[in-house]
């Protein structure tokens, strides 16, 4: 039996989060996570759930657990809050057990699986930055279930994963895309990600850091690795080529 639409009844009262069905009356096959950056809220990826409007898919935008202090806005994912003395910038990797928990346990394993009836391969996480480590961090600790794909913009493994989830590599498969100057995605991390990942693929923007896509030649790798991974009920439409 395929999955049926979440509601936001089926997740914790304390969760923020935003669910755009799929587009015109379509079965929720799929399920897209979306996880925000540093400092942001669930909304605009609301909107980027809407614009990308996947076929047979249901977008969840969730927004970070902790808010950011002295009424600045926004949220973060981290277990602390740290700042960097000499720039006075955030720590983007002060670890994500909170974080993790809530989008492993409390939204996929709970919500997703346990009341809407999902499978874990039906499941896509997309994260922006601090929001794409946590996203790699949940598939890395998923155990023997692999999800239908992670997609992270900018995000690496945290330093704080736990060692148990490199002990066997996660067959879930992962798209990283970075820009190709000024990015904060080392040659290490990539080792690492590789480590924990059977499937790494890599993109390199043609661009100064690792912003969310602004462009087609950039967002079409992002739309390929959905054409391949994502499920659909009705089949491949007569004359469709694939993009690979």
């Amino acid at each position: 039996m395929p999955g049926r639409l979440p509601e936001k009844n089926d997740f914790a009262s304390s969760i923020s989060l935003s669910i755009t069905p799929p587009p015109s009356s379509q079965p929720p096959t799929n399920v897209l996570i979306l996880l925000h950056g540093l400092g942001d809220t669930h909304a605009p990826f609301t909107k980027l759930g809407q614009q990308l409007s996947l076929p047979e898919t249901v977008s969840i935008s969730v927004q970070a657990p902790n808010p950011l202090p002295l009424d600045l806005g926004g949220f973060h994912w981290g277990d602390d809050l740290v700042f960097d003395q000499n720039t006075g910038e955030m720590d983007v990797d002060t670890g994500f057990k909170t974080s993790t928990v809530m989008v492993l346990d409390s939204i996929i394993r709970q919500g997703l699986i346990g009341k809407c009836g999902y499978k874990a391969r039906e499941i896509v996480l997309f994260g922006f930055a601090q929001g794409g480590m946590v996203a790699l961090q949940a598939a890395a600790e998923l155990g023997g279930d692999e999800l239908e794909g992670v997609v992270s913009i900018g995000g690496v493994l945290s330093l704080t994963l736990p060692l148990k989830a490199l002990e066997r590599k996660s067959r879930t498969p992962v798209l990283l895309c970075k820009g190709s100057r000024s990015s904060a995605v080392s040659d290490s991390a990539i080792s690492k990600l590789k480590d924990a990942f059977e499937f790494v693929e890599i993109k390199e923007w043609r661009k100064v850091g690792d912003g969310m896509p602004s462009n087609r030649e950039e967002m079409l790798p992002i739309m390929q690795f959905f054409a391949r991974r994502l499920q659909s009920t009705r089949g491949v439409p007569a004359g469709s080529i694939e993009l690979t």
